[in-house]
């Protein structure tokens, strides 16, 4: 069945560049996968260099304008954006579910979170407002102004390939700035469609711009450039820091959201049933391809050997297929690139005597796509890759610790600090182990972490800024002084 078999609407499907209101046909081509099956379902051309310049330079000039538009007209167009959205769910889920392997229901549920930071950012600028300060001089008044920083450059993933780009966009959009989205090449669609019905919402033309093709030429444009004020990316640690230091150039402010290797620490006082639920929600979704996923499942002995029977009951339970069967529970990986990756992972892992309590395994000859076993290990050593690495796959791993600070150092013993997860029942253990590691985000007997309301980010090597929240619409202003003398009293 083709792409637009799936849709019914058959507009959203896309696959030119959307510039300055325009659609851009490119160069070439780069080839669209189904990973479940590893069929090309659509081919996007590549504008490159030349199209990132011609879609910054159509942003610099919107920006003029929409910098002055009323937050009130503003939030409306949003607003606007965000039904349009929620009247197309389905269309967009079955594009996420093309492009990137997604379980469907997973899918559609990821559309209803990116929208719900449309939903919010529209009301949250209507609130980005200064202070009147207190000054040392007589007969003198202060106070600041927050003013939309101007132009970003978006460089989004393609594990969340719709909520990347509102969770960026939304704020940036509130805030009165003009967007160049670059969406990953694996998964286009899902930005162009969010551009045709930007379009239909209102949203003036060149505010909403999506550059698809040569990520080098067209990071290098967005990085380079002195009239993109801001760059915000999500990925890996490694792109991240090679983008900041880009940046560098013209001092532009960067938004990083970048690697993590999630701690789930397990005390011996918790409920092992809903931790063991708490693990499979964090840990298998989306294949175990999201930068908040449980890593590294960190145990007290006394309940250890129970957690890892709780958890092969369920694991060895999960179903991998495609992510439009219903009883499907595990989707493809997104190439693969990415199954040799977690095999090899596994395979080290094995080698040094881990024991492999279910899974670890390709499914791809039996499934005919880019599928991983779901997999639990039990016993590796700390200090292999399977524990060091983001392993953005299907697969955990459980260790075991005693003391609470042995527990705070294995849990920090990673450049990274996203997010991490605790489940104890004792509050005093709540706070010293949420004070103690070194994380931007903690659920305490809670799996999931995200909303639009509060702040999305990490520490350490696991980014720079905040999403969501005040604190998302924040991060797109400049904060001005004025100082006003010569009142008086």
């Amino acid at each position: 069945m083709s792409v637009t078999d799936r849709l019914d609407d058959k507009s959203l499907f896309r696959t030119d560049s959307f510039i300055d209101g325009q659609w851009v046909s490119g160069e070439g081509g780069v080839d669209v996968l189904n990973p479940a099956n590893n069929a090309v379902i659509a081919t996007v051309g590549d504008v490159g260099e030349a199209g990132a310049r011609k879609a910054v330079a159509a942003a610099t000039r919107a920006f003029e304008s929409w910098k002055k538009v009323s937050p009130f007209e503003r939030a409306r167009l949003l607003m606007n954006w965000y039904k349009l959205i929620h009247e197309n769910a389905k269309d967009l889920a079955t594009l996420i579910t093309l492009e990137m392997g997604k379980v469907h229901k997973e899918a559609q549920g990821e559309v209803i979170y990116g929208a719900s930071f449309i939903e919010w950012s529209a009301e949250e600028g209507k609130r980005v407002h200064g202070e009147t300060l207190s000054t040392p001089f007589p007969s003198s008044r202060g106070w600041t102004i927050r003013q939309p920083i101007g132009v970003v450059g978006c460089i989004t993933p393609w594990n969340f390939p719709n909520a990347m780009i509102t969770r960026k966009c939304a704020p940036a959009l509130a805030a009165g700035c003009t967007m160049v989205i670059k969406p990953a090449p694996e998964t286009p669609l899902s930005a162009l469609a969010l551009a045709e019905l930007a379009r239909r919402a209102g949203i003036p033309d060149g505010v909403f711009n999506v550059v698809c093709g040569d990520a080098p030429a067209i990071g290098g444009v967005l990085t380079s450039s002195s009239d993109v004020r801001m760059v915000g990316f999500t990925g890996s640690t490694a792109v991240g820091k090679l983008l900041m230091k880009q940046a560098a150039s013209t001092v532009k402010r960067v938004a990083l959201e970048l690697g993590g290797n999630a701690p789930f620490i397990v005390m011996d006082d918790a409920d092992i049933e809903k931790a063991a639920d708490g693990v499979i929600a964090s840990k298998f979704r989306v294949s175990g391809q999201t930068c908040v996923s449980a890593n590294r499942i960190i145990a007290q002995p006394a309940i250890a050997d129970k957690l890892v029977a709780a958890l092969e009951a369920r694991i060895s339970k999960l179903k991998a297929g495609d992510g439009f069967a219903s009883d499907t529970d595990v989707g493809p990986l997104i190439h693969m690139t990415a199954v040799s990756r977690v095999d090899k992972l596994v395979s080290q892992a094995r080698e040094q005597g881990a024991r492999i309590v279910t899974g670890g395994k390709s499914l791809a000859d039996e499934l005919g796509g880019s599928f991983y076993a779901p997999t639990l290990i039990d016993g590796a050593d700390p200090s292999l890759d399977v524990s060091c690495s983001e392993i953005f796959g299907p697969v955990c791993s459980v260790y075991r610790a005693e003391s609470e600070a042995d527990i705070i150092k294995l849990a920090n013993d990673t450049p990274y600090g996203l997010a991490a997860y605790i489940y104890t029942n004792d509050v005093g253990r709540v706070h010293r182990l949420s004070e103690g590691i070194e994380y931007g985000m903690i659920g305490i007997n809670a799996p999931m972490v995200g909303a639009a309301s509060t702040p999305f980010g990490g520490v350490k090597e696991s980014g720079i800024g905040r999403e969501g929240g005040k604190w998302g619409v924040e991060e797109f202003t400049e904060l001005k002084y004025v100082l006003l003398g010569g009142v008086e009293g």
